[in-house]
């Protein structure tokens, strides 16, 4: 997937391990499914017409239905074709996400946090999750605080400007990174694929989208650095406040 996985489990159960050890044979099949870097993949392959959906790997179609759910509830700002091209990701990450989730409650584990490429899925808590500020390395934009949460980001900063617009095929501007906190029960690959399309939007289109989902909140990082954000979002922030100064990890969200 072209990123990093990581998990951090504070009631480990005897199970655990082997848990850990499912969830690592999971994510290689998801990759080896719908990689878009791997040429001999499902999704490669189905893009350039050598498979037929029916001929691929059973989670395929039921990803691409997904896609399609979300292009509708965000007024098509998410497409499982940017540019013209299959590509899912934007659903297929948080999704993998949700799956190392599952099998970590499967082995009876309550209290435990994934992170693949910045985007986290929590359960139990609280947690304290800081998400990187996309024009100040090594700085934190906000510190997010809470039980059983879905966060996930979008921007420029890791990748560059490869989130486009599906109506016009260019590069989103007017963002430099959008966070969503997830409404509870909504689950990181909805909320993961909200981000993605909200990005897109801009901040405007973006801040306004977002109000109108119940119990969503967005946080917006412009590129002048500056900072915009839904009416609920100070629910999710710890009472220590602003943590502008603070230091970040690598990734967009880091948990903690």
């Amino acid at each position: 997937m072209g990123t990093v996985f990581s998990i951090a489990v504070r009631d480990p159960r005897p199970d655990t391990p082997e848990a850990v050890r499912r969830i690592a044979e999971r994510l290689h099949r998801i990759d080896a499914v719908f990689s878009t870097y791997r040429p001999d993949s499902d999704i490669s392959r189905l893009g350039r017409g050598e498979l037929a959906p029916d001929d691929c790997d059973p989670d395929v179609p039921t990803v691409l239905a997904a896609c399609r759910e979300v292009a509708a509830e965000t007024d098509g700002y998410f497409t499982e074709r940017p540019g013209g091209r299959l590509d899912p990701s934007g659903w297929v990450k948080g999704w993998a996400i949700e799956e190392a989730a599952r099998l970590l409650r499967a082995s009876g584990a309550r209290q435990f946090c994934v992170n693949g490429g910045g985007d986290v899925q929590t359960s139990g808590g609280p947690w304290r999750l800081g998400v990187a500020h996309p024009a100040r390395p090594g700085m934190l934009a906000a510190v997010l605080a809470g039980s059983d949460l879905a966060v996930a980001t979008s921007g420029t900063a890791e990748r560059g400007a490869h989130i486009l617009d599906p109506r016009t095929g260019r590069p989103a501007d007017g963002l430099a990174s959008l966070t969503l906190v997830g409404a509870p029960g909504t689950g990181i690959a909805r909320t993961d694929a909200w981000a993605t399309a909200a990005f897109a939007m801009g901040p405007d289109r973006a801040l306004a989208w977002a109000a109108r989902q119940p119990g969503v909140e967005a946080l917006a990082v412009l590129p002048d650095g500056s900072k915009r954000w839904t009416s609920g979002l100070p629910g999710h922030l710890p009472p220590s406040g602003p943590a502008d100064w603070q230091p970040a990890g690598r990734q967009p969200t880091a948990a903690y």
